[in-house]
This record gives structure tokens, sequence and C-alpha cells, in this order.
């Protein structure tokens, strides 16, 4: 069509690559407003033709339904999620409820699921390949679960609890979004004493962001943990950790408690109109635990020897907070000052040595070495308009093949929300054409001042290898069907991929050959990075509970009567675990957005858990040949998890990797908890 809208026009540039410097806020409306009539006119055309159904004529007609909404929605949500600004929310708000109905009446039209149910009921007789097979499957279990078998009163009050799921989803992360970018704590160069210089000039950066002079403490996670983690302020740390914790409940506007309650509530109703006793049964009907019993079983088996440790490490920080003259009650607010102190007693490692040897830029080049050498990928940096100046792309190819476009979006900023993800503007598929993915890394650590180099500590350098995995996920994803393709496969198998890549980051020939200093350009020294190696399960008993508890809280939530009081049930169940007092969850209820902005990750957040028992099991295939990067288990690496989407179970997938599922004590072993 003619159009100046260049969300509506073809795209000129080779990679397909979106227009970012022509794309502007008022283009979405008229966008999305074609957008949602072209899915329309599809799904109508689909559902009322003559034709008996076939794949071709049903299912594929699906997937080339929603090309536009597809190429429209992905760069909106990115935007909203990395760039956002008071126009983007807005219409974020007002889409929400309508996307959930336009799903809705897709997967609740009677006319289109008699097609899919057809085809499904006589699929063994259709000659399809497995992968048609599978989609198949896949499509008509998710009109079962969006109601398409209820009856019309039923399937009208689920229409209505989906489109308000959806806006309170999206108020959700607009009021987090808000406090995390409207709270700031000023402090001098007094303040700052006794804090490494990489925090006052992310403390100076982050100011100038806001157009203000001297310092602040943001609560972006890159700037407010390390200051948790070096401050000798004590009031100070206190007073920056209680913001952290408050990020939506808040008294006000942003406050998210009812947004909470109504969220557990409707959840419920959607559960018991579909069959199910409770909505983690519903979930988890999908996911490989298949049940809340075995989720349970999981972070119980993990949680009791993490708690052992922790509280081990609890009683050792307080006397060190008492040697300094503080003989209080030991806070949460001062975990991360103690346990830095005792990391730099009991394994002479000190971060701001180590830093230095941390430039992103060849973390990076780290990420992207280890690609090459497993996947054979390499990384070309490609000069083209990104949403914001500091986003940079590459285009990936194999034996100069193009592969994939890679986006990397790594700084922290005010429009953005907090976390790191990855995410996409485009998916594969070879339906009709090759279609090469375009996946884009989101992550928030803190700018370093003009002309310095930015520095990530080793959990950062983790996050950016970990979101890789999920990136590499996407652009080696090899099949048929966008409905598959990438990371769409099961939540509790998709952290594979990106955990399994953090192994990695910890190779010693990576670490010798990437961990550069900033300033000596000479590589990191053999003993420091012997400290480094011995050191990585220091201070797991702290990470695992405050992990495993928001994951408890979770699955409680989701499994139990919805309670008018969601702060109370988070304390009830604290209370049942017995929940260490010096530690707090790492997600609090008010902020716990992986399961409360979307159905994303809710009844699900142990999936982080769950996927680590496998990743911990699949590296152990390379370190039982002592060859990290073996090219015959890189080969099948890559056949049978990253390239293959979700074109089989998730087991089906692990188990023709690996040959066999494994057991926890992989995990327990990771984490240094067998000897606990």
């Amino acid at each position: 069509m003619q159009t100046s809208n260049p969300l509506l026009s073809d795209w000129e540039d080779t990679f397909q690559i979106p227009p970012f410097d022509l794309i502007k806020d008022h283009h979405f409306d008229e966008a999305f407003e074609e957008a949602f009539s072209q899915i329309e006119l599809a799904i109508n055309k689909i559902s009322d033709q003559s034709h008996a159904p076939t794949f071709q004529n049903t299912v594929e007609k699906l997937e080339r339904s929603d090309e536009l909404m597809e190429k429209v929605a992905s760069i909106f949500a990115n935007l909203a999620s990395s760039n956002s600004n008071s126009t983007l929310e807005a219409l974020q708000r007002k889409l929400a409820p309508k996307w959930a109905k336009v799903d809705s009446d897709i997967k609740l039209n009677s006319k289109l699921f008699f097609r899919i149910d057809t085809l499904f009921k006589n699929r063994m007789n259709l000659n399809l390949s497995k992968e048609q097979l599978r989609v198949l499957e896949l499509y008509h279990l998710s009109f079962v679960r969006s109601g398409a078998e209820l009856k019309g009163s039923e399937q009208q009050k689920l229409k209505k609890i989906l489109q308000r799921l959806a806006e309170l989803g999206t108020l959700f992360t607009q009021n987090l979004l808000k406090d995390e970018r409207e709270w700031s704590m000023n402090v001098t160069k007094k303040d700052l004493l006794g804090c490494p210089k990489f925090i006052k000039d992310a403390a100076s950066e982050a100011a100038k962001d806001r157009g203000i002079d001297g310092y602040i403490i943001t609560l972006s996670r890159s700037l407010i943990v390390p200051f948790l983690q070096f401050s000798p302020r004590r009031d100070l740390r206190q007073k920056a950790f209680s913001a952290w914790e408050l990020r939506g409940a808040n008294q006000g506007k942003t406050n998210n408690l009812d947004i909470v309650q109504e969220t557990l509530i409707l959840r419920q109703e959607r559960a018991n109109l579909l069959g199910y006793n409770s909505f983690a049964d519903f979930k988890l009907e999908t996911e490989m635990a298949r049940s809340p019993e075995r989720v349970t079983e999981l972070l119980m088996a993990v949680w009791e020897p993490a708690k052992l440790m922790a509280n081990r490490d609890a009683k050792i920080l307080t006397e060190m907070m008492k040697t300094d003259g503080f003989d209080e009650k030991f806070l949460p607010s001062d975990w991360r000052y103690y346990s830095e102190k005792r990391r730099v007693a009991e394994h002479d490692l000190n971060e701001t040595e180590l830093k230095p040897y941390f430039q992103l830029n060849q973390m990076i080049k780290a990420s992207f070495h280890c690609a090459k050498k497993l996947f054979n990928l390499d990384f070309r940096q490609i000069d083209a308009p990104m949403y914001h100046s500091d986003v940079m792309a590459w285009e990936v190819t194999r034996e100069n093949k193009h592969i994939a476009i890679f986006i990397g979006d790594y700084f922290a900023r005010p429009s953005k929300r907090s976390g790191a993800w990855c995410s996409r503007f485009r998916s594969q598929s070879s339906m009709d054409k090759d279609q090469r993915p375009i996946t884009v890394n989101v992550c928030n650590f803190a700018k370093a001042p003009e002309g310095q180099k930015c520095l990530l500590n080793f959990d950062d350098a983790r996050t950016l290898f970990h979101e890789f995995g999920h990136a590499l996920h996407s652009m080696l994803s090899n099949v048929k069907y966008a409905y598959i393709s990438g990371t769409s496969v099961a939540r509790d198998f998709v952290e594979l991929p990106s955990q399994l890549y953090e192994h990695w980051l910890s190779v010693p020939s990576v670490l010798e050959k990437f961990a550069i200093h900033a300033e000596t350009n000479e590589p990191i020294p053999k003993d420091l990075l012997k400290k480094l190696l011995d050191a990585e399960n220091y201070d797991q008993g702290f990470s695992t509970v405050e992990y495993v508890s928001s994951a408890l809280v979770d699955l409680a939530f989701h499994n139990e009567i919805p309670t008018k009081d969601p702060m109370q049930k988070q304390r009830e169940v604290l209370d049942r675990i017995k929940m260490p007092a010096e530690i707090t969850m790492r997600h609090a209820t008010p902020h716990f957005a992986h399961i409360f902005s979307g159905d994303g990750y809710s009844s699900g957040y142990y999936s982080y858990m769950w996927s680590e028992v496998m990743d911990a099991d699949a590296f152990e295939a390379f370190n039982e040949i002592n060859d990290p990067f073996d090219p015959e288990i890189a080969h099948s690496l890559e056949k049978h998890i990253y390239s293959a989407g979700g074109s089989l179970p998730a087991e089906e997938l692990y188990m023709n990797f690996r040959g066999s599922m494994p057991k926890v004590e992989a995990l327990l072993k990771g984490r240094g908890f067998l000897k606990a």
C-alpha cells in the first residue's frame, strides 16, 4: 500500500532491519489499526472458506495471518520496554485489552476451531512431517487452553478476564518503571568516601542522565547493587535498600498491591473456567515439570542446604558488623557490604582490582569468540540506524552465509525498565522463504563517563553471556514454522540455552584471552584468575535463598486459594519455610515483574532452577572429555538444543542431546551444596 508510514512500507534495508530513524511514535496508531484489520480479514477468510480443512489452508494460513502485526508489535513492544516515553506508555495501556480481545476472538472462533479440531482428530492420516504434526498439536492445545471448548457465556466471561489481565499486567509494569525512574538519592563526594571510582563515575553519569549536577544513586541494578556492596555508610545503604524494596509498594498511584490481588483472583477464575483446580495446575500442564508437586520437590531439595549455608554465613557477617562497632540487628541492607568484605578477606579477591579486567567491549568479543568456536559464527558490526545512539548491531554469518542480525542495547537509562532480557524484531522461519531472525539483547549496565571504558563486574559479564545464550537460541533456529522457532519452547526449558552459555565465560582460556586490563592492556594474571574461579560459588547460600524464596512465593500465589492480602500471603510462605531474616526475596510481590507484568513466568519462576539442573549436566558433556569446545558435542548441542526450537517436546530435545535426564544432584554439586 502507498503510505508515508514506515511501519506500513516495504523496507529498503538489505537485512530488513526496522528503519528506526524514520519511525515516530505517531506512526503506531495507524499501523496497529491496519494490522488488526488484516488479522480479522485473514481469520475470516480461513474460517469461512468452503474447502475442507487441510494443514496448508488452515494451519499455514494461520501462520501467515499476523505478519503485519508481528512486524509492528515487535517494534512497539521493544521500544516500550527499552526506550519508553509517556506517548508509548499511553498507547500500551490502550492496546493491551485490544490485543487480548483479538487473541480471544481468534481462539474462540468456533468455525476456525472446528477446522483445527478436525485436523487434529485425523492427524495420523494426514501424512504430516514431524514438525507439521508438532505445530498442529500445539495449535490445537493452545485453542483448547484458551477456551475453545467452552460454551457461550463461559467464553464471554473468559474473554473479559483475559482483557482485564492484559490491562493489569501493563499497569503493573508501568507503575514499576515509574517508581524506578522517579526515585533517586542525592549524594555528595563525602557521602561516597570509601566507594570505588567506578561507583562515583556511575553516580555522576546517572545524575547527568537526569539533568542533575553532582551525584545520585538510582534504582538501576547496575548502580544500587554496587553501592550496597561497597558503601561504608550504613544509613545510606538502608535508605537506598528501602527504596529498592518499596518499588511498587509506595503509597499513591504506583502502588501495585491491588493489581496483584485482582490478578491472582482473575487467574484463579480463568483456571477454574478451564477445568483446573488452580492456576498453577493450568500453567504447569505444558511445562516439563507438569505439576506443582514436582516443582515444590525440586525447590525444597535446594532450599534446605541453601538455607543452612545462608544461616551459617549470616552469623559470620553479623560478627563482622559488630567488629565495625554496630552492636545492632543485622539487616538485609548490610549483607552485600559485609559479604564483599568477607570475600576480600577469605579469597583475597577485591572487586576494585578485578573490575578493570572486565571491559564491556571485551566481554562482547568473548561471547562472539565462543560462538565462533562452538558454532562457527562470525560477527561483523554494521552501520544501521538504531532506536538509541548507544545501541549497536552486527550481521551474523557462517561461511559467508547470512544467519541473523544481532542487536546489543547494554546501558541503563531512565526510559528503560530494569533487568536484562532477550527479545526479537523478527522470528526465524522457512515456510515461504528463508526468513532470518533479528534478535536483541537488552541490559542495564552503568555507562562510563565519556572517553572512559565501560567496566563490568563478573556477575554483569555472566548476565551478558546469559542473554547472549538466549540470542543464540533465536539466531541458530532452523525450523520451518515461526510458531515453534527459537525460544518458543516450554518455559522451564527456555533458560537452558542461556544458562548453559554462562559456563563458557568461566573457561580459563576465554578469560585469559579477553579479560584484559582497561589501562595496561595486560591479560588477567593467572593467580587472580584462579582466585576468581575458586570463588565462583562464594555466597551461594544468599543468592539461592533470595531466588528460591521468590519461586516458592510465586508457586503459593498460584497454587493456593487467592488471598485478599498478597503481602500477608508472602509473609505466611516465608514464615513456613523459615526464611532467614537477614535476606529478602530477590523479587518481592509489589515488584515481581516476572509473574505480574504478564503470564510469562507466573507459576514458572522456578524455571531458572529447573533449567539449571539440565545446564549443569549439559556442560558435563564437554567436561567429560576435557574440551569445552569439542566440535562433535557442539554440533550435537546446536542440532538438538539451539536450532531445534520447539520442534519436539523439551524432554525429547534434551534426551536427544544427553541420552538421559539429569538429577538435582548436578545442581547441588554445581552450587557447592553437597559440601554444605
